[in-house]
């Protein structure tokens, strides 16, 4: 099952692991990219790039899952998009203490929560950014 088929609010243990797992390949795939494109001085310095930025992306992931799925269960409201802002702001909030810069949380918190809370009211209300028009 994906992530959309399951139901809000439940399940937090499954979504939080699916996101996590998104994150994890989106680390590999954005450190290996950096790795080609700022070649390290030695392999060791390679690997450390590349397991930061994968266990950064992650912790994202679970951040983003688990505040989600807690947020609709203490709201009493599985199907609101706030849920999905606080996940975001929860992931750009660590985002901040990881780079010890509250202007960087707070940005990340506001792009990322925004981020999230579009995805959610899109993904409710039928948004399509590909394929054949509706008519």
């Amino acid at each position: 099952m994906g992530y959309w088929e399951l139901e809000e609010g439940k399940d937090c243990v499954e979504k939080t692991w699916i996101v996590t797992k998104i994150g994890t390949a989106l680390g590999l795939v954005g450190s290996a990219y950096h790795i080609v494109a700022f070649q390290p001085d030695s392999a060791m310095a390679a690997v450390q790039r590349a397991t930061g930025a994968t266990v950064t992306m992650a912790s994202l992931g679970a951040i983003f899952g688990m505040a989600t799925c807690l947020s609709a269960q203490a709201r009493d409201a599985p199907d609101d998009p706030v849920n999905y802002f606080v996940g975001g702001c929860a992931s750009g909030i660590f985002l901040g203490a990881r780079t010890h810069s509250a202007i960087t949380g707070t940005g990340a918190c506001l792009g990322l929560g925004t981020l999230a809370f579009f995805t959610k009211v899109g993904k409710m209300e039928g948004w399509r950014f590909y394929g054949p028009p509706k008519l």
